[in-house]
């Protein structure tokens, strides 16, 4: 039976230890092309960078011309709020209309396994 171990460090044992999470959100495109989206992405951008627990976002196009949003959070709850959020008080942006709704497909996990 395979054992799990989590060696990250935690200095102080009687605080849980909150992980890191990464968010994955995978769609294709409807009329635009990549670079099109990331351009109007702009206000989407400032708008992560203001919440709570954001580290990171990368945009990229995969072989079969679908795209992968990642995002890196401070913790799960970060990204899931942020989520929420981002369709309350984005739901106006036109980057909505630039995505096929119904080939989303978006999950957010805890970071188990970091080098780096």
């Amino acid at each position: 039976m395979a054992r799990i171990i989590d060696y990250a460090l935690n200095a102080d044992a009687s605080k849980p230890l909150v992980m890191e999470a990464v968010e994955i959100t995978t769609f294709r495109l409807r009329g635009c092309s990549v670079e099109e989206f990331i351009v109007a992405n702009v206000e989407v951008d400032a708008w992560l960078r203001r919440q709570p627990g954001f580290r990171s976002r990368r945009i990229m196009e995969q072989a079969d011309g679908s795209v992968a949003d990642v995002l890196v959070w401070a913790a799960v709850t970060d990204g899931r709020a942020a989520a929420d959020g981002l369709m309350d008080e984005l739901a106006d942006s036109p980057v909505h209309d630039l995505i096929d709704q119904r080939t989303v497909c978006w999950s957010v996990s805890p970071v188990r396994h970091r080098v780096g």
